[in-house]
């Protein structure tokens, strides 16, 4: 039964990946792809030849290719027990279909560079990865307008996130799905060896700058640069303040139980610890260490948001600051180039941003450590409270740093938003073109 799933799953994939779309679509328009531009059935050269929709009408369908098959072996795979390492039958697939795709039986072995066939594979077998190796594809695009630069870039993308993100990538089960990303980049640069020469001689075919093509850059543009403005406002200044002030004002009220009737009381779900009365005139620790239990309180209901925030940030910066770089060539308008300094200033803000909120992360549970080595005794001993104000000062310092560059980059994006007023025209592009 394994073998001859094994078996069916490779036959299968294969012939469905090696189906020529890119030539049966410019057949349909009387056109032999084989003998135009490149000589290319992938959907660049289609698109080319044909025309934009063609394009992107094959690359859809070289995805699908793609995609099914290893979509069909994962579904094969979780429903019928088979003795094979995991995720062997669905990569097994996704290898057949992207060797069809490259040496398709149907035109004597003469294929396509498999990109798009690839992009589907990897959609199925890792969506993460492949979501951002299509950002960074999509990102160089906009920038170069080189799609053979953008694919190189793709591929590298979709393996160090492989590397790097997945937890010992190379053990039983992350073993062959690791090997699958990385026997397709190689394939993917080897096909690309002509595509590699032209662009170190600065010849490579590059997509046409059109007035389609500009308005959908400046419409990317100001939704990216204002999703980004909009994000780094708020989280800066309506979640981080309030969120903080709210947890500290409350951790700074007396305890539960008081004598004043109308005076307002600490809640019963935020108790104080025996170390310390809320309501006492003369604490034994510095003050400081009194609000730690907010301070606290409010970084465990925040740090969940920083992955999202640096996220979000992170796609934003680099649609804005690609569509910026692309309006930068020869002959742009000097607010072009400042622009795009400034974007990408903004965007290795972020890339630091995020270093040093690893940083003040790693801070946090020494910080909390000494707090709580601190509280656990009445009255607390003066070596633990010197060891609390000390690991509170250090954490305290590196978040300012943080804070500080976070600051930097709401400049440089306000700054930024007041350039979307500045957006190149047709006419200014026509008129370099020209």
């Amino acid at each position: 039964m394994t073998a001859l799933s094994l078996g069916l799953t490779l036959l299968f994939a294969y012939l469905v990946g090696a189906i020529p779309f890119g030539y049966l679509v410019a057949r349909w328009r009387s056109v032999d792809i084989l003998k135009q531009g490149s000589g290319n059935i992938g959907a660049t050269n289609v698109g080319r030849v044909l025309g934009r929709p063609f394009g992107v009408l094959v690359f859809l369908l070289d995805f699908a290719k793609g995609a099914l098959p290893t979509g069909a072996a994962t579904w094969w795979a979780s429903s019928h027990p088979l003795e094979l390492p995991p995720n062997l039958l669905p990569v097994a697939a996704a290898v057949a279909a992207f060797l069809g795709h490259l040496f398709p039986i149907y035109l004597r072995f003469h294929g396509g560079k498999g990109v798009a066939t690839a992009a589907g594979a990897v959609s199925v077998l890792l969506p993460e990865p492949a979501l951002a190796a299509f950002l960074a594809w999509f990102v160089v695009v906009v920038a170069s307008r080189y799609v053979s630069l953008a694919s190189l870039t793709a591929a590298v993308v979709l393996c160090v996130v492989r590397l790097v993100f997945t937890s010992q990538p190379g053990n039983d089960d992350h073993r062959v799905v690791t090997l699958f990303c990385l026997i397709v980049a190689t394939f993917i640069f080897v096909r690309h060896r002509a595509n590699i020469d032209r662009l170190l001689r600065g010849n490579e075919n590059r997509l046409k700058e059109t007035p389609a093509m500009l308005h959908f850059s400046k419409i990317l543009h100001v939704l990216a640069l204002g999703l980004w403005f909009g994000t780094v406002l708020f989280f800066s200044f309506v979640v981080g303040l309030n969120l903080f002030g709210t947890f500290e004002t409350v951790a700074s009220l007396p305890g539960p139980a008081g004598t004043e009737p109308r005076q307002e009381h600490r809640p019963m779900w935020l108790p104080t610890w025996d170390a310390y009365d809320g309501s006492s005139p003369n604490p034994v620790f510095p003050e400081p260490l009194r609000r730690e239990q907010g301070t606290r309180a409010g970084g465990v209901a925040i740090r969940p948001l920083f992955t999202w925030y640096f996220g979000i940030q992170a796609v934003c910066a680099l649609l804005a600051t690609a569509t910026a770089l692309s309006w930068r060539r020869a002959g742009a308008a000097k607010v072009h180039r400042l622009r795009a300094g400034i974007l990408v200033a903004a965007l290795a803000a972020v890339a630091l941003g995020w270093g040093l909120e690893q940083k003040v992360d790693a801070l946090r549970e020494p910080r909390n450590q000494t707090f709580d080595a601190m509280v656990s005794h009445t009255p607390p001993r003066s070596e633990d409270i010197s060891a609390a104000v000390e690991a509170r000062k250090t954490f305290v310092q590196w978040h300012l740093y943080s804070l500080g560059l976070n600051m930097v980059t709401v400049l440089l994006v306000t700054i930024g938003m007041g350039q979307a007023a500045f957006l190149p025209s047709v006419a200014q592009e026509e008129t370099k073109i020209g």
